[in-house]
């Protein structure tokens, strides 16, 4: 009987020869290895950009969106006291569109009327929310969904807090009405609410599609790989219940020593 000699723990490891597969096999992976030493050190690969610089990218268009989207909507609405105050509905696009001036002193058809103090309030909960959201932010896609949201928020909150008739008290300017002058099919709304519809709509689309804040996306496979392991699962209860058990994985340590013939 000879006992098959077992590698010696204690002892330095070899290095791979230069010219083996080994080495052609790291390095075609992106791996840099040294040719000089007993140590291979592999350089990671810098190809995609760094998570600081994609941050940084992400909150850099959900400000300027917002901010764009704030100055356009304050552009309208002084547009629209200048040319539309103590005038008839302009008819656009044949009845589809109006334009209208009202000052809403709630939400959607005058809703809250009598609580205008507490849209600001909301939006402040609002903003203070996407500025946490913002830490993590590395999607594009994201970062013009709250860019959207933020900047509509924001706009009517200027509203609420420099118009007449007083601080948090201010009515929010309306002038889009659609398919009635007087907004009794749709609430007259400005473009901030679209703004801020719109980025709404666009996160429920993100996240139906799975694209995450952090700029990972959860694919279809990993669902699937879930329902495999949950039928896996059911597969082994069944063969339990039938009384079939797995055929046991043999024991490396019982052929240890071999015989010679």
């Amino acid at each position: 009987m000879r006992a098959v000699r077992q590698p010696d723990p204690g002892r330095t490891a070899r290095r791979v020869p230069v010219g083996d597969a080994v080495r052609d096999v790291q390095a075609a992976g992106g791996a840099t290895l040294n040719a000089g030493g007993d140590h291979m050190t592999a350089v990671p690969d810098a190809a995609g950009p760094r998570p600081a610089a994609t941050r940084r990218r992400a909150v850099t268009i959900l400000a300027t969106l917002a901010v764009v989207t704030v100055l356009a909507d304050l552009g309208t609405k002084h547009l629209a006291l200048q040319t539309l105050d103590e005038r008839e509905p302009v008819r656009l696009l044949g009845g589809a569109v109006y334009l209208t001036l009202i000052r809403n002193s709630g939400a959607a058809f005058s809703l809250g009327s009598d609580y205008t103090w507490v849209f600001p309030t909301v939006t402040l909960v609002v903003v203070g929310w996407i500025g946490w959201l913002a830490v993590r932010l590395r999607s594009v896609p994201w970062a013009i969904s709250l860019g959207l949201v933020l900047g509509g928020a924001l706009g009517n909150m200027v509203d609420r807090v420099f118009r007449a008739p007083g601080p948090f008290l201010g009515h929010v300017i309306d002038m889009v009405s659609v398919f009635d002058p007087r907004g009794q099919v749709f609430p007259i709304f400005n473009l901030a609410d679209s703004a801020l519809v719109c980025g709404v709509l666009f996160a429920i689309f993100l996240e139906f599609t799975g694209r995450q804040r952090d700029g990972t996306r959860i694919s279809a496979r990993e669902a699937t790989g879930g329902t495999a392991k949950a039928a896996d699962g059911a597969t082994g209860a069944a063969d339990g219940a039938t009384g079939a058990r797995p055929a046991a994985a043999p024991d490396p340590d019982r052929f240890v020593a071999r015989s010679d013939r």
